[in-house]
This record gives C-alpha cells, structure tokens and sequence, in this order.
C-alpha cells in the first residue's frame, strides 16, 4: 500500500498530511474536495483513501458512497471529522475524530497496509 489519496478542503491539513506520509515513504495525491477526489480516485490506482467529511460540493459520504460502488469498492477507507459519532455506522474502514494524533494516523496507514499485504499474499 504506497499510494495514498488525502482528501480535505483544508489546504493547511492537506499539506501536513501529505508532508508526514511521505516521509513514511508513500505516494500521496491530494484533492482539495470531494468532487476533484473522486475526479483523482476514478483516473487513478490508490491503495487507501482518506476524506474529510464536511467538504463543499461533495462530502466525505459522498466519496465513501462513490468508491463502495466501484469496481475497487474495497479500497480502504479513513474517514475524519469534527463530529466522528456520525460516522459510527458507517463504512468507513477507520474514523478518527478531528483534531487527531498525526501519529496515530500513521500507525492506522501502516496497519491496512499490513492487513492489505496479508489478504493479498493469501
């Protein structure tokens, strides 16, 4: 899993998110909406998305609801939010309420990473 899409209308979340990922050794693309993020995701090959969910135009269900439906619906998910309960029965593969650990972004990249390794090596 090194290709990451990061999708926030925050450009100063964005650049730190990308900024830490790739130190870690990740490809990260970013969109500055959930329009462009899909736009990104649908050209694309990603391994793992992360959206916001309060975008303009389309939000983060929106994207969540977009990628399930496609032909690579099992695509990993991070959902984060200021209000992370409204996400509790979602399909999110991960919720992490705003403002989090950037650390504890990285352990749960690192952890889908392994789990995608494992079912593929399977």
């Amino acid at each position: 899993m090194n290709h990451i899409l990061v999708i926030d209308d925050e450009q100063p979340i964005l650049d730190i998110i990308q900024q830490v990922l790739m130190r870690f050794g990740y490809e990260v693309e970013v969109a500055s909406d959930g329009k462009e993020g899909i736009q990104k995701f649908d050209k694309g090959r990603f391994d793992l998305v992360l959206t916001d969910l309060k975008m303009p135009e389309v939000d983060g269900i929106g994207v969540l609801r977009h990628i399930r439906k496609s032909a690579r619906g099992l695509t990993p998910i991070i959902g984060f939010s200021g209000t992370p309960w409204l996400l509790k029965d979602s399909d999110f593969d991960i919720v992490f309420p705003k403002p989090f650990q950037l650390k504890d972004l990285v352990s749960a990249v690192q952890d889908l990473s392994a789990k995608s390794s494992s079912a593929a090596a399977q």
